[in-house]
């Protein structure tokens, strides 16, 4: 008996040997495998480095105005001693704003009396919004159509307002539109509005007039003539205010040459 377990445990030893070598060759195996996987053929790059393709960068409209003109210098002086002849202050009254570069406006009143003939009120505001081009607001330019349409709207619908009527007003800025109507109050008041784009600026001239104790009521027409031309005056001032970054360097030189530009060569920029 002991002679057969004996034998059973060699047999039993014999059998084990091409087990365990079976799993060191195995093992070996492996690692060879996961050696050449890893290695690099020439010329080809590994997934994980490869960076993701840059997307090119958004080109922006250059507006045409970087700024606003003073609001109260807007309409030449002259003009408001004719629109408001007895404004109370003829230099204007400016509005509060913490951004005047985009955001500015002022305006002027006044009450001429005319002894027994009455008196005449007149009131005129300029307002002056700027908008430069933005990634994904758009361009200026857009941007202040957008506002245009909205300024036209609001005068359209002010509380009030009775036999509105709206027009294009020709031969200002790139668009211009008017507003004409009545609100009644203590007395009949005439309000003309005119909204003005030009470029990336907007342009709103409210002038509106009354007449007290006895006086004629404003005549309407002249109303809006008046407030016309303060428009075309405003959208110069904007154009004047900006002449200094629109007009081109005589010293500058094309790109790349390195070369000044003789005076007298360069061609003004549109």
């Amino acid at each position: 008996m002991q002679r057969s377990a004996s034998r059973l445990t060699r047999v039993l030893a014999c059998a084990a040997v091409p087990v365990l070598l079976t799993v060191a060759g195995c093992s070996s195996d492996s690692g060879k495998g996961s050696g050449s996987g890893s290695a690099k053929k020439p010329g080809s790059s590994s997934s994980s480095s490869a960076k993701p393709s840059a997307k090119p960068p958004v080109v922006l409209e250059k507006v045409a105005f970087a700024k606003l003109p003073d609001p109260c210098k807007a309409v030449a002086a002259k003009t408001i001693d004719s629109l408001v002849s007895e404004a109370k202050d003829k230099n204007g009254t400016a509005a509060k704003s913490n951004d005047l570069a985009n955001r500015a406006s002022c305006s002027w009143n006044g009450l001429d009396t005319d002894g027994t003939k009455g008196s005449q009120y007149r009131w005129l505001s300029v307002s002056l919004v700027r908008y430069d081009s933005h990634a994904t607001l758009g361009s200026g330019n857009k941007r202040a159509e957008d506002q245009y349409n909205k300024q036209i709207e609001l005068a359209k619908t002010v509380e009030g307002a009775h036999d509105v009527k709206v027009e294009q007003a020709e031969g200002v800025g790139d668009q211009a539109s008017s507003v004409v109507y009545g609100v009644k109050k203590d007395v009949d008041f005439f309000n003309t509005t005119v909204v003005t784009r030009t470029q990336n600026v907007v342009i709103t001239i409210d002038y509106n007039g009354a007449a007290y104790e006895g006086a004629s009521a404003p005549d309407q027409a002249k109303l809006l003539a008046d407030a016309v031309s303060a428009s075309k005056e405003a959208v110069k001032s904007v154009a004047g205010a900006n002449e200094q970054e629109q007009q081109p360097s005589s010293s500058a030189s094309p790109s790349g040459s390195g070369a000044p530009v003789a005076s007298g060569s360069a061609t003004p920029q549109q």
